[in-house]
């Protein structure tokens, strides 16, 4: 199973950025739910968003939710994070990530058993 996250970069405050994942492996992409966390300098990792197999469900994190989508492409076996409305404390790396073992997203990283390597995204003030 591979992970690879895209799309980081540097933005200003209120600014917009979209990062995306691709998935690749012998575990169908339809089969899995996929989520989001992000690890500030300094931080614990922590959960950012998460959506079903179908993308029928979806999870968000208090601090983004309203500012932030999640959505996937099956058919390119890609997950992406709409992000907007940017703020300092948004910077960080985000990590994607894959759980086989669920068809409902979950929020805490133990439920995941695959993960990317990570994107940064910094957000200036």
């Amino acid at each position: 199973v591979q992970l690879q996250a895209s799309g980081g970069g540097l933005v200003q405050a209120g600014g917009s950025l979209r990062v995306s994942c691709k998935y690749s492996g012998r575990i169908s992409f339809t089969q899995l739910a996929m989520g989001w966390f992000r690890q500030a300098p300094g931080k614990a990792r922590e959960f950012v968003a998460s959506i079903s197999f179908n993308g029928g469900r979806t999870y968000f994190a208090d601090a983004v939710r309203g500012r932030f989508a999640i959505s996937r492409e099956n058919a390119k076996n890609t997950v992406y994070l709409q992000m907007t409305s940017l703020t300092p404390e948004d910077t960080g790396v985000y990590y994607c990530a894959a759980d086989p073992n669920t068809a409902t997203p979950r929020m805490t990283q133990e439920s995941y058993d695959y993960w990317g390597q990570g994107t940064q995204v910094t957000v200036s003030s």
